[in-house]
């Protein structure tokens, strides 16, 4: 067995499909397939019953799960003792971070990270912050959005005010009806919108709510004139010279989100980690 089977198997476990899978890891589903027998052969017993939604782990392939990610956490250990050891900085940096951080800034971030240290590998995962909190303990740094994580180390970086964005006019003195569309974020996000749409204010009514996957979507959806959004600042770009828009306040301050870097104890004790986390603030702290 080698580590990287080790690693097919919890990829096949966290996606639940051999499709997602092979898209994720970049090979051909029949590779896959074929590697994955190949792993049940080795064991002598069946790892996933295949459904028609998603792979379910058998009792037994539950132990070889357990043992996988046991695996790899001996692997990550050594390659982070050999890292500390090392004067050059390199080994493993491990980062989960909110989809919106993750392509609005991450990209220029990890390209001047990984100019500087070439012999660090980056291990990444993106996605909304709730899911990312949940599993914060699987990575050296996580990048969030809303509220910061309990019993972590956390730096505030920035904070990005809302507004709501529509092709037609916000008038003053009547009620303005419209759809409004909505991305997929986590509760801390619809929380923020839904207090001040349906509470501090009473000049907007949504008459009905579009919910599409992503940021850019219903970005798009807003200027073809579908309805109203509220984003962030930070992916408006020239949206507030171009379309009518309204900040969100409450009592005069800033409806915003605050995004976060967070980390375990100990974990700048590691090279790569404590370089990133300074790039990162130095970068991104407004």
């Amino acid at each position: 067995m080698k580590i990287d089977d080790y690693e097919l198997l919890l990829k096949l476990h966290e996606i639940g499909t051999i499709r997602g899978t092979a898209k994720a890891v970049l090979i051909s589903q029949p590779a896959v397939t074929q590697r994955l027998k190949y792993i049940e052969e080795y064991f002598g017993h069946i790892i996933f019953i295949r459904t028609p939604k998603r792979l379910i782990p058998t009792p037994e392939g539950e132990i070889i799960l357990e043992h996988a990610k046991t695996v790899m956490a001996g692997e990550r250990a050594v390659k982070n003792k050999l890292a500390q050891s090392s004067e050059e900085v390199q080994g493993t940096l491990s980062i989960a971070c909110s989809s919106l951080i993750s392509q609005r800034y991450l990209p220029a971030i990890l390209g001047e990270f990984t100019s500087l240290y070439p012999k660090v590998a980056i291990d990444l995962v993106t996605g909304i912050s709730e899911d990312i909190k949940r599993h914060h303990k699987n990575y050296h740094v996580c990048i969030i959005r809303g509220e910061k994580l309990k019993e972590s180390t956390c730096i505030r970086l920035f904070d990005d005010p809302l507004y709501i964005f529509d092709t037609e006019p916000f008038p003053t003195d009547a009620l303005k009806e419209r759809p409004l569309i909505s991305f997929k974020s986590d509760d801390s996000m619809h929380e923020l919108v839904d207090n001040w749409l349906y509470v501090q204010q009473d000049k907007i009514k949504p008459v009905k709510t579009i919910t599409v996957d992503q940021i850019e979507t219903c970005k798009q959806f807003m200027k073809q004139g579908l309805g109203m959004a509220v984003l962030p600042e930070s992916v408006s770009d020239s949206m507030r010279d171009e379309y009518p828009n309204i900040a969100l306040k409450l009592d005069g301050e800033a409806v915003s989100r605050h995004t976060w870097v967070c980390f375990q104890d100990g974990v700048r004790e590691l090279p790569q980690v404590d370089h990133f986390i300074d790039e990162l603030v130095e970068l991104l702290t407004l």
